[in-house]
């Protein structure tokens, strides 16, 4: 097989396991407080110090537009699950705190999200999984030449 042709399959492989895995583990959003976008957002803000964050680092987190995450992280504040002030070092920019409601509402998830994942994961051994991390991070990482 030629490197060309392996490395599509992998690409294939890679792309449809993604795939296949969200969509099994997008089941633990369905009857919650919190839909899936508002999960990624509420992850980024809850893990920074005081559960608050620079609208641009939550943005760059996500994987879509940042117009959508702005919409979006609007629609949280109406909903109260986020406060959103002036960033006062960048006066352009936003800081985000989590509620306590939206702190509450994403921890809830987290903890069945988090099993779901884990039981997902766990068809790979401890040293498969390390491997998983090293290689996905590698190819985010690394820019190849034209």
């Amino acid at each position: 097989m030629s490197n060309r042709r392996l490395a599509m399959d992998a690409w294939e492989s890679l792309f449809r396991a993604q795939h296949e895995i969200f969509a099994e583990i997008s089941s633990d959003f369905e009857g919650r407080d919190i839909m899936q976008g508002e999960y990624d957002v509420l992850l980024t803000v809850t893990r920074a110090p005081n559960m608050t964050a620079r609208l641009r680092d939550v943005t760059a987190q996500m994987l879509i537009s940042q117009p959508s995450v702005s919409r979006l992280v609007d629609r949280m504040v109406t909903r109260g699950l986020l406060t959103k002030c002036a960033d006062p070092e960048d006066g352009r920019g936003a800081v985000l705190t989590a509620t306590d409601a939206g702190a509450h509402a994403f921890r809830l998830l987290a903890t069945a999200h988090g099993r779901s994942i884990a039981h997902r994961m766990s068809v790979l051994s401890t040293d498969e999984q390390r491997a998983l991390l090293d290689i996905t991070s590698k190819l985010r990482s690394t820019k190849p030449e034209a």
